[in-house]
């Protein structure tokens, strides 16, 4: 499968190969525009030269991981933050996984167990945890028995919640819109 998120279509074709870029892509959707966050991952395989491997991340020297992600134009609103949190991520990834992004959904039992281990990565809580579970399911053809349900309202056929449900400018729009709703809802 491959990724059609409204960014140039090289940080698409690298989000749809490289399970890791995906990963950090949604890592780093929070807090700052999908746009940037997912294709920051592209920038960041041109900023080293290659795209990177989760055990050289894990093993990059923080500050230096820092400085990388906080050169204009940074790769995200709050760079040493989230430069710290992928490095986490792929910390994880190397212990549990052997460094294989795509080991965090391969071969899961249901999809309880897939949004369990997404779930415990640093920084996924439930909701980004059902996103990224509904995303590898809608875009990418991850999905093992219950993954709808596991995914909750994210999974939902024909929904426009999350980045799982963008293909096109009219599914952002869509998306875009639910999201205002949400907000302007828990306003009152």
């Amino acid at each position: 499968m491959a990724t059609s998120l409204p960014i140039p279509a090289e940080a698409n074709d690298l989000l749809s190969r490289d399970p890791l870029a995906l990963l950090i892509g949604m890592t780093l959707d929070q807090q700052d525009k999908l746009e940037k966050a997912f294709t920051s991952p592209y920038v960041l395989a041109q900023r080293l030269g290659h795209p990177p491997t989760a055990h050289e991340i894990a093993g990059y020297d923080t500050d230096e991981l820092i400085a990388i992600f906080a050169k204009p134009p940074a790769l995200h609103r709050f760079p040493k933050a989230m430069a710290t949190r992928v490095q986490e991520v792929c910390r994880a990834l190397v212990a549990d996984y052997d460094g294989d992004a795509a080991g965090l959904w391969r071969d899961v039992a249901d999809g309880k167990d897939l949004v369990k281990r997404i779930a415990s990565l640093p920084g996924f809580g439930k909701q980004k945890s059902q996103i990224f579970a509904a995303l590898l399911g809608k875009q990418f053809g991850v999905r093992p028995d219950g993954w709808r349900e596991a995914a909750g309202a994210y999974g939902e056929e024909g929904s426009y919640r999350s980045v799982a449900d963008i293909v096109d400018d009219e599914s952002l729009t869509r998306v875009r819109a639910y999201k205002k709703e949400m907000k302007a809802a828990a306003k009152g």
